[in-house]
């Protein structure tokens, strides 16, 4: 199995994945569920049960809409409304699964085109709505939820009908896509042109080309492919006064890269259209392989060799003691755990021609030998990458079941690591037993650069009475954690509501008031995302 064998799924909210194959809980987690003091089932409401409000668009602004786009292409359906209900965090779903969709869209739009866009926007500057660009949905960060105050209405603005190949220059190897593609599909039409785009989030299956570039996404295999806006080379979008095409060249000196700008920027300056990014020949051979580690100390060191000095794998992922132990890899229990007795499992991936992964798989497995690794082949290594993609369809069965599961995310320098781990692991812990529910929080390293590397979390404990009250408090705690130990506050999740106060702390009040005059430049009524990325300016 490939990615480009995997199909497009159309999540069905609160549930994430193929409806057809829901996730189950393996026996290791089910045995784990007592430890934590689960006390019993939470199962969702049911669709039915999950009551729309009404919506307030008025006629003039629906027919104003529906004269852009077509009236079979503007929806106040609630079915369709509930399922542009915020994203994928934990505090999403929680209050989805209780019947909450308070922040539904009064309208779906699907545009057909960029000008669909542009007109929109302007329509919609006009009637003074909100406009919250949608297409895969798949945020973790609260993106997809417009603050309404000062809005007459609020419209998701669903590009899935943009998804269009518009060009391949292989020559130059690149390719241009539309922002509503969905990754499946892009992989599947590149490969007919002999290209790979070599971006495979654990979002793959239902994420899009303009929301990797919207949130800075990075993949499984950033080591060899690098990150989503390190690939794009060209941008074309929508805002209310009017087109941005940005980029003409791979890198330039035309003063600030305004490419730059618009990357993470969530659709708060504008709606993304169509993407030109790098890709790469389809590569004729994979091998996946698992090392085993005596610490996640020794394991960082043999991460940050490769990172420094090369030769880098395609994928590099260090698992912790905790990860390792649990095995999240693992989803279906189908191994019967890791295998691993104690210490840290690194998987490492490569890609490309024979002779080249040849070359880089000795290479590499020299520094691991060197650091103490030991190899445990490459059964291990390719029972991660066929389920890596089964990982997040744990959560719904472990919501269901009464426990707490989320993730987050940080970056830092080498030199800072261990601190930022143990500032952040301790944080948490603290946090939740303050609230009265033991946690168990694992982390990996899933990203590494010369300088630096991820460390990417998940929580697990019990739900407690009021479990987004109970969550808004340890993130908050997290946060305040990872910035006092001067780290960033998202490696690759990105800001929406989330991370917004914190990111204000990061980057200090006069960045964020740069950032406020760009939108009001681009977006003079601030129609755009509203409260997504910074505050609103009252």
């Amino acid at each position: 199995m490939t990615e480009s064998d995997l199909p497009v799924v159309e999540m069905i909210r609160p549930r994430w994945g193929n409806p057809r194959t829901p996730g189950s809980l393996p026996t290791v987690a089910e045995q784990a569920l007592g430890m934590l003091g689960v006390q019993g089932p939470r199962p969702a409401v049911g669709a039915a049960e999950v009551e729309v409000p009404a919506s307030v668009l008025s006629d003039d602004a629906r027919g104003a809409l529906e004269a852009v786009v077509g009236a079979e292409q503007v929806s106040v359906d609630a079915a369709v409304r509930r399922q542009h209900t915020r994203g994928y965090s934990l505090p999403d779903l929680l209050k989805l699964r209780a019947g909450d969709a308070s922040d539904a869209p009064d309208a779906v739009v699907f545009p057909g085109s960029h000008d669909d866009v542009v007109d929109l926007l302007a329509v919609c500057a006009r009637h003074r709505i909100a406009v919250v660009p949608f297409a895969g949905g798949t945020s973790v960060v609260g993106g997809l939820v417009a603050a309404r105050d000062g809005f007459t209405a609020v419209i998701a603005l669903d590009v899935r009908r943009l998804d269009r190949l518009v060009a391949v220059d292989e020559v130059s190897r690149t390719a241009t896509l539309e922002a509503g593609m969905r990754s499946p599909r892009a992989e599947e039409l590149l490969a007919a042109h002999g290209f790979t785009l070599g971006h495979f989030p654990q979002s793959y299956e239902g994420a899009s080309i303009g929301g990797y570039a919207a949130a800075r996404s990075a993949g499984q295999s950033s080591a060899g492919y690098g990150r989503f806006d390190e690939m794009v080379v060209g941008l074309v979008v929508a805002t209310p006064r009017g087109t941005l095409r940005l980029g003409t060249a791979p890198r330039s000196a035309a003063g600030p890269d305004l490419r730059q700008l618009i990357l993470g920027s969530e659709g708060a300056f504008g709606v993304i259209t169509s993407v030109t990014v790098e890709v790469r020949p389809t590569p004729v051979e994979r091998v996946f392989e698992a090392w085993r580690f005596p610490s996640f100390v020794d394991g960082a060191a043999a991460l940050r060799a490769l990172a420094q000095d090369g030769p880098m794998p395609t994928v590099l992922r260090l698992s912790d003691e905790a990860e390792t132990a649990i095995n999240l890899a693992d989803p279906t229990g189908s191994s019967g755990g890791s295998g691993v007795s104690g210490g840290c499992v690194v998987i490492a991936g490569y890609e490309g021609e024979p002779d080249d992964v040849a070359q880089r798989r000795a290479g590499a497995t020299a520094v691991f030998a060197h650091a103490g690794g030991e190899s445990l082949g490459t059964d291990a290594g390719e029972a991660w990458r066929t389920g890596r993609y089964r990982g997040p369809y744990l959560r719904d069965p472990l919501l269901d079941a009464g426990v707490l599961v989320e993730t987050l995310e940080t970056a830092t320098f080498w030199s800072n690591l261990h601190t930022l781990k143990a500032a952040v692991t301790t944080t948490l812990t603290e946090a939740l037993a303050e609230q009265g529910t033991q946690a168990l929080v694992l982390c990996h390293v899933s990203h590494v650069y010369p300088s630096g590397a991820s460390l990417y979390f998940t929580v697990v404990c019990a739900q407690a009475d009021d479990p987004v009250a109970q969550w808004h408090a340890a993130k908050a705690r997290a946060n305040a954690a990872i910035r006092g130990a001067g780290a960033t506050i998202t490696h690759h999740h990105g800001v929406g509501t989330d991370h917004r106060a914190a990111l204000a702390e990061e980057i200090g009040p006069l960045a964020v008031e740069a950032l406020r005059a760009v939108k009001h430049v681009l977006d003079p009524d601030g129609i755009l995302n509203p409260g997504v990325l910074i505050s609103r300016a009252h």
